[in-house]
């Protein structure tokens, strides 16, 4: 028999958005599997939980990713120039193994590298992470067995790492742990996930945002510092979360997770930074001189006016346009009529940094994949964004499946990679203007709309404004003397009030 603090825990415990109620793409989607639950379910009965569910299918889609690698493992990471890009599995793990010097058993940032790179080119937590994956690898066999295996150990580890991503993303929002399915079964997801070792970012990042929700923010700040030792861009998000505590007057939070950040940051990076200075700095020496490269803006813009864009140029455009996209996102915060959510903010301006970037790797898209799926967990939206990164993913390995394969020129030409582009960046803005959509219309959010105001952001969860521009700061006056009930819009009692689309 359940005691009396059982029973009560359980009375309190959020009920949980249910998909297929709520979102039609997912109820068609249903059907495959018995369809739309049912009112007399039983939820909270079984082993299965959302979010073990989802683990499992996260898991699973890698391990499909891993398989659609399978004709690059057995030949075309080896043998022919184009074989890896018409069969679209290339990636530069082991690759990487041999030309940087792990095979020979090089330290990294601290051994030079023989070639044209001297150092390795990576933060220093991606570097630790490849050297952990280089000391689980045998030296044993011919340097293909060797490659082979070292990809192998690589997939394991970010195979752990896509599993917290779909774990964390589907714990965040309390109620919406559903949501998390975006990621698990996103396409460019596991086609991509072992292109390169963004995986770790990513990770971090997913658990910092969860740690945030619960209101941790020193945990919140710690782990941004770590993934900004993997990769730069976790970084990005507080800037808008310094804009939203600003808003909504929590300094003291902020100051903390800034801390935080900070402080993991060089206590990763200062011992590199002080007994191996040139190979530390090398990452950053090559992101500033790396001429306009794959999918970028400036590549678009170069091959339709046929004109060269030198790196110098790109990095002062790249910078303009970033700045003049914070100072619109800066404006978007304070004068929204409801406070943005923090997953919001977060993509777009995740999303207005690869925009902007002077290259777009394929294996971008996952730095997006989990905040999207907070941002606007809407299937159908989220459908269309991932069916232009698959396009774009194709496209990419058939051009330069066309640009190696000689006379014969088996793929696709520059036109139809201008295509491909076009589409990368038009899918990234449609579901860029759909999340601005919801910000100036709260009544549009799936998240809002199911009674929450922002199960992201922590102590700015149901938080008042001290600091607003714009309208938001005036209400209107009637607004002041109305005695009937009011919707409020992420408001649990405003929610049952007012659910029109």
């Amino acid at each position: 028999m359940p005691s009396a603090e059982t029973t009560r825990a359980s009375v309190h415990e959020p009920e949980l958005v249910r998909p297929t109620r709520e979102d039609e793409v997912a109820a068609s989607g249903s059907e495959l599997i018995g369809g739309p639950i049912g009112r007399r379910a039983l939820l909270g009965t079984s082993w299965w939980t959302p979010v073990r569910v989802v683990a499992l299918v996260a898991i699973g889609m890698f391990a499909l990713g891993m398989v659609q690698k399978l004709p690059c493992y057995d030949s075309g990471w080896f043998f022919g120039a184009s074989s890896q890009y018409t069969h679209a599995c290339y990636s530069d793990i082991p690759h990487l193994y041999q030309g940087r010097g792990f095979a020979d058993g090089l330290v990294p940032y601290f051994d030079k590298i023989p070639g044209d790179m001297d150092y390795l080119e990576y933060p220093v937590l991606t570097g630790v992470f490849m050297e952990v994956a280089a000391w689980l690898t045998p030296g044993s066999g011919s340097i293909q067995d060797q490659e082979q295996i070292y990809w192998m150990v690589n997939a394991g580890m970010l195979m752990a790492c896509a599993a917290v991503i779909a774990v964390c993303t589907a714990r965040t929002h309390r109620r919406r742990p559903w949501d998390g399915l975006l990621v698990a079964l996103a396409p460019a997801f596991a086609l991509t996930a072992t292109i390169n070792w963004d995986l770790l970012a990513v990770a971090l990042l997913a658990a910092a945002m969860l740690m945030w929700s619960r209101g941790r923010a020193l945990a919140f700040g710690v782990l941004i510092g770590l993934a900004t030792a993997a990769k730069f861009y976790p970084f990005l998000v507080m800037g808008p979360l310094f804009l939203l505590c600003w808003r909504a007057g929590k300094w003291r939070e902020f100051g903390t997770a800034l801390l935080g950040a900070v402080g993991a940051w060089l206590a990763v990076n200062l011992p590199v930074m002080y007994l191996a200075p040139e190979g530390w700095a090398k990452f950053y020496s090559f992101s500033h001189d790396r001429g306009v490269d794959f999918g970028s803006v400036f590549l678009f813009i170069s091959n339709w006016l046929k004109i060269a864009i030198t790196a110098d140029t790109a990095n002062t455009w790249a910078l303009i346009m970033m700045l003049l996209l914070c100072a619109g996102l800066t404006a978007l915060t304070l004068t929204a009529p409801r406070r943005p959510r923090f997953a919001q903010l977060a993509f777009l301006i995740v999303a207005a940094f690869i925009l902007t970037n002077k290259v777009y790797s394929p294996q971008y898209v996952l730095w997006l994949v989990p905040l999207a799926a907070l941002a606007r967990p809407r299937w159908r939206d989220f459908l269309i964004w991932q069916a232009c990164e698959v396009a774009y993913f194709l496209g990419i390995w058939m051009y330069l499946a066309y640009t190696t394969s000689g006379v014969a020129h088996k793929g696709l030409p520059t036109d139809g990679y201008q295509i491909a582009i076009a589409v990368h960046l038009l899918g990234t803005l449609y579901l860029c203007a759909v999340v601005v959509r919801d910000i100036f219309m709260p009544e549009r959010d799936m998240v809002r709309r199911a009674g929450d105001d922002d199960p992201s952001g922590g102590v700015l969860d149901g938080a008042e404004d001290v600091f607003v521009l714009g309208a938001a700061a005036h209400p209107p006056r009637h607004a002041a003397q109305f005695d009937g009930p009011q919707v409020e819009w992420g408001s649990r009692s405003g929610a049952a009030g007012d659910r029109s689309p």
